[in-house]
């Protein structure tokens, strides 16, 4: 375990013990449904699931960013559309706690803490998504007022969100284009309306939407930090945890793949003996762990950089690309090991498996991940120790 104080020990076993009592045992049921996890999502809120990154001065629980990624991981062990539901919500937070004004911080931060609001992001849009500089979704400024037009994709909370961070032009004049980018804290109202519900192979319960601005009207104040022109800095830095977050759902996932597959592999006999003993088998077994442990400790070396201050973007992105190729080859591993059983929606190593590849592509696509390395590499002379 990656050394936490006390204290945020036992936040991560409180959660440990919530997952293994409550989520694992109703988690495919509401899955397959497709259901909102609603009493379980009210169930972190008491636990400060919803708070973890919000200073203490406001009423959060204000963890190192190891401690978040610890409790992400124990979140997506039981069902990883849990740990999604927090996870732009602790982006938002983020963002407020390090850029907001006084006036954002109070408004919003104490709130965000309990959960009585939840927040989401909206970046993405539906002709791009890396390429955030491409957005055509644009705030014009009209008095003392910022008109919204445009639609953003694959909004997590949207529908229960009442807080909304929202990257946008605001001066789409400028060049580059990244200097004319803000981020306003949009509020649900009129001229904001979530068009439709998106479809997806995994990542149920938890609502994925588009959503519509079509002249919103938001006032100037609402730019996050007070000033427009700052966004992309501000979401670009947002992002490390975000991908720190990505990164620790899918050691949880991942994790929760090696564990069905030991236990089946103990459980499981062929030709007179448990299965774990045939050498293909074991074999899988111990790559597995392996990966599963390296990913692991990918993950809390970039959570330990962020919280020392230091720039993360490549520490965030070597966590978030392995991690979630990890994760995603071992449950491809689980389904082999539990063979027509893991094909069978009676054993969780199918939705495990239909849950993988979201972390590939969300936060940033693996292939762009490889681009940030890459440039950080040669922008840092190499990693730290050569």
């Amino acid at each position: 375990m990656v050394a936490l104080d006390e204290v945020e020990r036992e936040i991560v076993a409180t959660v440990r013990q919530f997952v293994d009592r409550h989520v694992v045992r109703a988690a495919s049921e509401l899955e397959h449904a497709d259901t909102y996890p609603e009493a379980l999502i009210e169930q972190m809120k008491a636990l400060g699931v919803y708070g973890l990154v919000v200073p203490e001065e406001y009423g959060g629980l204000g963890v190192s960013t190891s401690c978040f990624a610890a409790v992400t991981e124990e979140l997506a062990r039981g069902w990883m559309s849990l740990a999604g539901a927090m996870g732009g919500h602790s982006v938002v937070a983020s963002l407020l706690t390090r850029f907001g004004t006084g006036a954002q911080r109070d408004r919003y931060l104490p709130r965000l803490a309990t959960g009585e609001i939840r927040a989401t992001m909206a970046l993405t849009e539906p002709d791009g998504g890396s390429d955030l500089q491409a957005m055509r979704t644009v705030a014009r400024p009209d008095g003392d007022e910022y008109v919204v037009n445009g639609t953003k994709m694959w909004i997590t909370n949207a529908r229960r969100a009442g807080l909304i961070a929202v990257l946008c032009k605001t001066d789409p004049s400028v060049e580059p284009a990244h200097r004319g980018m803000s981020v306003l804290l949009v509020e649900p109202g009129p001229g904001l309306t979530v068009s439709r519900d998106l479809p997806k192979l995994g990542y149920k319960g938890v609502e994925t939407c588009e959503i519509a601005f079509e002249s919103c009207r938001v006032p100037a104040s609402a730019a996050l930090g007070g000033a427009a022109g700052n966004g992309f800095a501000q979401m670009m830095s947002g992002l490390e945890l975000g991908r720190i977050q990505v990164a620790a759902r899918a050691t949880g996932v991942a994790r929760a793949a090696f564990e069905a597959s030991l236990a089946y592999a103990q459980s499981r006999e062929a030709f007179g003996v448990p299965i774990w003993m045939h050498q293909s088998i074991g074999n899988y077994l111990a790559d597995m762990a392996v990966k599963l442990e390296a990913a692991r400790m990918l993950v809390f070396a970039a959570a330990d950089r962020l919280d020392a201050g230091g720039r993360c973007d490549l520490e965030a992105g070597m966590a978030k690309l392995y991690a979630s190729e990890v994760c995603w080859e071992l449950c491809q591993t689980a389904v082999r090991i539990h063979a027509s059983n893991g094909y069978s929606a009676e054993y969780p190593v199918e939705r495990f498996y239909r849950d993988a590849p979201l972390m590939v592509v969300g936060e940033g696509t693996n292939e762009i991940q490889r681009s940030i390395i890459a440039r950080q590499l040669v922008e840092r002379g190499g990693l730290p120790y050569t």
